[in-house]
């Protein structure tokens, strides 16, 4: 190598350096964009939020209308393509957005107007936004700031009186990771009490109870099948069964012809005209136990 206008690299140059790790206070001033942008933009139509503003059961704000035109794509025929897109964005929304039960309306207390309205707590009168840990409550959907509940503890709703439980309690837009798996958990649990985000029954829960049920109606009164018999040898046990009905049938019309007979033989009318070989006199012989004699003086 050499003479030709070219130059050697060093290993220097040939190792890329590794890309140096980000520091804590890089780190918060992306978290801080990213909660100033989700506090102000709906996930869904990424438009400003303006009311009504719902929440899923993660804690995300979306405007109702734009979760409304959502659904209806989704139901359409070509919804698929949005979902793809949706989910090609890194938003799992097929999952967290399948009804209006799986959101609940945040209901934000405001303070002043136009340009300069914002949302604050309605107890401590603290704005609610990016660095400002909130939640709202399930079903009534007012927000509060989260220090309220340290401070007031209890089990209704500080405006509505309306009732709720701690697991109830969503946090708003959550950072942390042990608030992101309390609502997971919630959300599995919920799953398996055929309930909403909402608390609302979910959509079909009602109807397979209905259906099993109804299948349990039409079961009963039948012989149950013994642990080894299967579904073929059903037939064989119909069979059998009309088998037996056909002889119980003819044995009982054989014991009802008896029966008749015996009544029968018990009329006086009709034993009259029969006598009894044992023990037979004069006075019970008749035209057919008698016989038949000719007289001594008969000519002939």
């Amino acid at each position: 190598m050499g003479n030709d206008g070219g130059s050697i690299p060093t290993r220097r140059e040939l190792v890329k350096s590794s890309a140096a790790a980000l520091s804590t206070t890089q780190v918060k001033e992306i978290q801080t964009e990213q909660q100033e942008h989700y506090w102000s933009t709906c996930a869904l139509s990424h438009q400003p939020l303006r009311r009504p503003v719902v929440s899923d059961a993660l804690g995300t704000l979306y405007n109702k209308d734009a979760v409304l035109d959502y659904l209806l794509d989704v139901g359409k025929e070509g919804g698929e393509v949005e979902k793809a897109e949706l989910e090609r964005r890194g938003e799992a929304f097929k999952d967290r957005l399948r009804g209006l039960r799986d959101v609940v309306e945040v209901r934000f207390q405001t303070e002043g107007a136009g340009g300069s309205q914002r949302w604050v707590c309605p107890v401590t009168g603290k704005q609610l936004g990016p660095g400002t840990r909130a939640v709202y409550l399930v079903p009534c959907g007012h927000a509060f700031g989260e220090t309220v509940f340290k401070e007031m503890p209890g089990d209704v709703c500080l405006l509505c009186n309306e009732p709720y439980t701690a697991e109830n309690m969503i946090p708003i837009l959550p950072t942390s990771e042990t608030d992101k798996d309390r609502l997971e958990q919630r959300i599995e649990a919920l799953k398996a009490q055929g309930l909403t985000h909402s608390l609302k029954k979910a959509p079909g829960a009602g109807k397979k109870r209905k259906k099993t049920a109804t299948v349990e109606e039409a079961t009963v009164g039948e012989e149950p099948l013994n642990p080894t018999q299967t579904k073929s040898e059903k037939p064989e046990s119909n069979l059998k069964n009309a088998e037996t009905a056909s002889l119980t049938a003819k044995v009982l019309a054989e014991q009802e012809e008896r029966n008749k007979r015996r009544k029968l033989g018990a009329n006086d009318n009709v034993k009259s005209l029969f006598s009894n070989k044992n023990g037979m006199d004069e006075k019970h012989l008749d035209f057919m136990t008698r016989g038949f004699s000719i007289p001594a003086n008969a000519k002939r």
